[in-house]
C-alpha cells in the first residue's frame, strides 16, 4: 500500500463556513465521462453556487459570463444535465440533484427554431412572460 503523506503540510484543506461536495461514485461510476465539457463546468459551478438543499438562482446571462459560454452553449448543456438527472430546472431556479443509480446516457433534442425555443425551453418561457408583464431581469 501507498504511504500518502501531505506535499505542504502547512496548506492542508479545512472545511470551514459555507462548502460544496460531489459524491466519489460521480468520479468512480462514469458520470463524469459521461459528460460534455461544457455539461461538466455547467455542473461544477451549480454545485459550487448551490445552497445545502442544491438549490441556486443564478440568471442564464450571469451564468454564460461566469463561464464564458455562449447561451447556445449554456442551454445544450443544461438541457442534457437535465436530461441526464443530474439537475432539475423550473425556468427560474435550479436544483442539484442527488445522484441517481448509474449515469443515464441521453440523447439532447437540439431546440432548433424560436418557436420550439419559445414553447420548449424553461428559461426562454420565463424570459417571455417577465417581458409580457413588464418585469425587471433577474
Amino acid at each position: 500500500m501507498i504511504e500518502k503523506k501531505p506535499l505542504v503540510s502547512d496548506r492542508i484543506r479545512k472545511i470551514t463556513g459555507s462548502f460544496a461536495f460531489i459524491e466519489h461514485r460521480f468520479l468512480r461510476k462514469g458520470f463524469w465521462t459521461n459528460l460534455t465539457h461544457h455539461e461538466l463546468l455547467l455542473y461544477i459551478f451549480l454545485v459550487l453556487a448551490a445552497d445545502r438543499q442544491g438549490l441556486s438562482y443564478y440568471s442564464f446571462d450571469k451564468i454564460c459570463s461566469l463561464l464564458a459560454v455562449t447561451p447556445d452553449e449554456y442551454i445544450l448543456a443544461r438541457n442534457a444535465l437535465i436530461e441526464k438527472d443530474l439537475v432539475a430546472f423550473d425556468g427560474l431556479l435550479f436544483q442539484v440533484l442527488s445522484l441517481p443509480e448509474q449515469p443515464v446516457n441521453q440523447r439532447v433534442r437540439l431546440l432548433t427554431s424560436k418557436e420550439d425555443m419559445e414553447q420548449q425551453d424553461p428559461a426562454t418561457v420565463h424570459e417571455l412572460i417577465r417581458k409580457s408583464l413588464g418585469g425587471n431581469h433577474a
